[in-house]
């Protein structure tokens, strides 16, 4: 095991950041070494850092990072699942399952997230509707609990256990490696249907008819005449098999370090007006894998494009019925000037069994706003309350300043979570700034 002087961490956004000490473990003796000699900090198991807010931070405590090794995956064909580390990516799971044949039900929108990242922030992807989010293809976790002992978690094996560390955000334990479903592929391409509308209303009515498995739409929220209009992806997997199955995806070209944020109001707005004209009105078209599930992986650390101070996602899930809030919240960005970057509509099916887990029938936004307009804090805040008001959600893996008092309005089964929790980390070793802020710790 290796570790570090103390480390300033930020999430992927890079608003928020804190200082911790971050060992590299090579085994799960490892895990329960650094576990055992926690000090007042606490300790936190961190992934890849593509959580966008303080998920993965740990101020003034221990973070672990899991060396993922080479050869450990264990593809077991006969049964569909596969044995996988915590610390390996999705993309190299996937790298090796299509090669063979194989793939995951669920991915979310990046392929540059660790396994157990996926399983403690209950990923979702563009087929929620259809296969709810990641956990449920999970079949079994190894979880190293606060008092260092190794536990096999599954839904028949302490269902409680298991469904509290599915969505948890490490603080049940630290996740050394996990059993996941996986599906038969016979192509890398997407049969994907691209289409235009003027209104949000209307994009959002295509997607509750639509029969496709995956769909996403791209939704234009600058100021002005085009303030609403969307691009609507949707998508099958292809049924004539491949020559040869491989995931190949291009290396991503590396966005280079930039003191100032470039993607301002006005380059938002010349961006949306090319992706409007450049998307057909209505196509049908096959598109490789990693292009439709994984757009932004093509541009490495892209987040640096916002500058030293970063940027927020404020990811929202909203029941069905509360459509107009997400109209009426994207509007109220424009008026003070917080102009999103890059806006997002999914459709969620049914939720998990998971007490923390993100998705609820209906709707989910997610929005990219720079840091610096005075009154976004604010406005954030009063948003907050009219989705919990809806019974509407934010995303714990995409925050990174919602108040404790809203947490506890959204996520109304967090007392049976907790309770979960102390049985497993008794003397409260897992800790996070997010868990701090939050008042899970």
């Amino acid at each position: 095991m290796t570790s570090s002087a103390p480390t300033r961490l930020t999430g992927w956004g890079r608003a928020t950041g804190s200082l911790a000490t971050v060992h590299q473990a090579t085994s799960a003796d490892d895990v329960r070494g650094v576990i055992r000699t926690a000090g007042r900090g606490g300790v936190l198991a961190r992934g890849l850092g593509r959580s966008y807010g303080d998920a993965a931070q740990n101020d003034g405590g221990t973070v672990v990072t899991l060396h993922a090794g080479h050869d450990e995956l264990d593809l077991d064909s006969a049964a569909g699942i596969v044995r996988v580390p915590a610390g390996a990516s999705i993309d190299r799971l996937l790298r090796e399952l299509v090669a063979r044949g194989w793939r995951l039900p669920v991915m979310p929108g990046t392929r540059f997230v660790s396994v157990g990242g996926a399983a403690a922030a209950d990923v979702h992807g563009k087929n929620h509707h259809v296969d709810g989010s990641f956990g449920r293809w999970v079949d079994e976790l190894s979880l190293v609990d606060g008092c260092g002992d190794e536990r096999k978690l599954s839904p028949a094996a302490d269902p409680d256990a298991f469904w509290a560390t599915i969505g948890g955000m490490g603080l049940t334990g630290i996740i050394t490696g996990a059993v996941l479903k996986v599906e038969p592929l016979v192509s890398t391409q997407v049969q994907v249907r691209t289409r235009r509308f003027r209104e949000l209303d209307a994009v959002i009515r295509a997607m509750e008819t639509s029969p496709y498995r995956y769909h996403v739409a791209w939704v234009d929220a600058a100021p002005g005449g085009g303030f609403g209009r969307s691009v609507l992806d949707e998508g099958d997997d292809h049924d004539l098999p491949d020559d040869e199955l491989l995931f190949a995806p291009r290396r991503p070209v590396p966005m280079p370090p930039l003191g100032v944020n470039v993607v301002r109001p006005s380059v938002t707005k010349m961006f949306n007006e090319l992706w409007w004209r450049r998307a057909p009105q209505d196509r049908h078209w096959l598109v490789p894998m990693s292009r439709f599930f994984h757009p932004l992986d093509g541009l490495g650390g892209w987040s640096r494009a916002y500058g030293r101070r970063g940027f927020l996602q404020w990811q929202i899930a909203v029941p069905f019925g509360a459509e107009a809030l997400l109209e009426r919240s994207l509007r109220a960005l424009c008026k003070i000037g917080a102009v999103p970057s890059l806006v997002v509509l999914k459709r969620f099916g049914e939720s998990s069994p998971a007490p923390l887990s993100f998705p609820v029938p209906g709707w989910t936004l997610a929005v990219d706003i720079a840091v610096g307009p005075p009154w976004l804090p604010q406005l954030l805040t009063r948003l907050d309350e009219e989705v919990a008001d809806a019974g509407g959600r934010v995303y714990l893996a995409k925050d990174a300043r919602m108040s404790p008092e809203a947490f506890s309005r959204m996520y109304p089964r967090v007392e049976q979570w907790r309770s979960v929790r102390d049985r497993l980390d008794p003397e409260g070793r897992f800790a996070s700034d997010l868990a701090r802020r939050l008042e899970l710790v």
